[in-house]
């Protein structure tokens, strides 16, 4: 994968070419997942498909004449800060407020991309196109807006409301929610495992300080170096690093902190009492903000951090 800045103004053309081309794909799949119910919706897609058509034929015009004929292949999977989109044979099911959703990030996301294209344009031919689709997609937002108001019945308070409670999701709760569930899960058969082996609390909670920050340093540095965020809109890199790095320190500690107890059966309990809290309000923040239905959260998360804590116990007393 190469990073946006290293681009020429081809390979910008042509991953523009691609996008616009993918986006009208995905738009016209919408459509007809949702034209039985949703008629008017479903038309609404199509019209926008069409746009993202036009924009592909000025783009592919563009390119003939700066560039020639062949069109490199370069896609957004090709790209680092792109999001990758879920297409709706992979959905399990597909509503309107999904759909939704999902046109609003992809509108986002084409949107900061032209913005970001423009700014690095030399040639005045590309950079006054750039810049035309840059205002088409700001047209284009209010057939995103027609969309909504087909599906959802709500105020342009409420929009305004729902656009920050995805950059919230997006830059806070996402690289928070990873941090947590890593920390919570991951750390658990070490911790247990040391617990078991030695009955020795301290013991016990030098090795869960030392997985717990271990691990918090890894995750913060990982999340950060992923995306620079530039396309995505989903922050600063180092803050969600920062946010992804602390909430995995956290997740490890939350159940490292009873082995400070100096009665290993008493630490033991508290400490799984703390895990049981864990994994449970790793569930609900799942269902609160990821789109997860509860029950499938719970079971996710608990399953996975029950196996994870009884490997620990059973390594721990081998």
């Amino acid at each position: 994968m190469k990073r946006f800045s290293e681009l020429t103004e081809e390979q910008i053309v042509a991953l523009a070419i691609s996008l616009e081309e993918e986006d009208a794909r995905f738009y016209r799949d919408y459509a007809r997942a949702l034209e039985e119910h949703y008629p008017a919706s479903a038309e609404v897609l199509r019209e926008m498909a069409k746009e993202e058509d036009h924009h592909r034929q000025w783009l592919i015009d563009l390119h003939r004449k700066k560039f020639g004929e062949h069109i490199p292949l370069i896609r957004r999977q090709d790209v680092h800060g792109f999001v990758q989109h879920k297409p709706v044979w992979l959905m399990k099911a597909v509503g309107p407020e999904r759909v939704r959703k999902q046109v609003e990030e992809m509108e986002y996301e084409t949107r900061r991309f032209y913005e970001q294209a423009m700014s690095r344009a030399t040639d005045a031919g590309i950079r006054k196109l750039l810049g035309d689709l840059a205002q088409a997609e700001q047209s284009h937002e209010v057939l995103a807006e027609k969309l909504e108001a087909k599906i959802v019945d709500a105020s342009a308070e409420a929009a305004e409301k729902e656009t920050r409670r995805r950059l919230f999701v997006l830059q806070i709760v996402q690289p928070g929610l990873a941090g947590l569930m890593d920390g919570s899960v991951s750390t658990l058969a070490p911790i247990f495992a040391a617990a078991f082996a030695t009955h020795d609390t301290w013991a016990t909670f030098l090795v869960g300080l030392a997985a717990s920050i271990g691990a918090g340093i890894s995750m913060g540095f990982a999340e950060a170096l992923s995306d620079d965020g530039s396309l995505t809109g989903r922050g600063h890199p180092w803050l969600r690093g920062l946010v992804t790095g602390a909430m995995t320190a956290i997740g490890g500690l939350g159940h490292t902190l009873p082995f400070l107890i100096g009665n290993f059966w008493t630490a033991f309990v508290v400490a799984c009492v703390i895990v049981v809290v864990e994994l449970w309000a790793i569930a609900w923040v799942r269902a609160r903000y990821m789109d997860t239905r509860f029950l499938q959260a719970v079971f996710e998360v608990v399953l996975g951090g029950t196996i994870v804590f009884a490997t620990g116990v059973l390594i721990g007393s081998a």
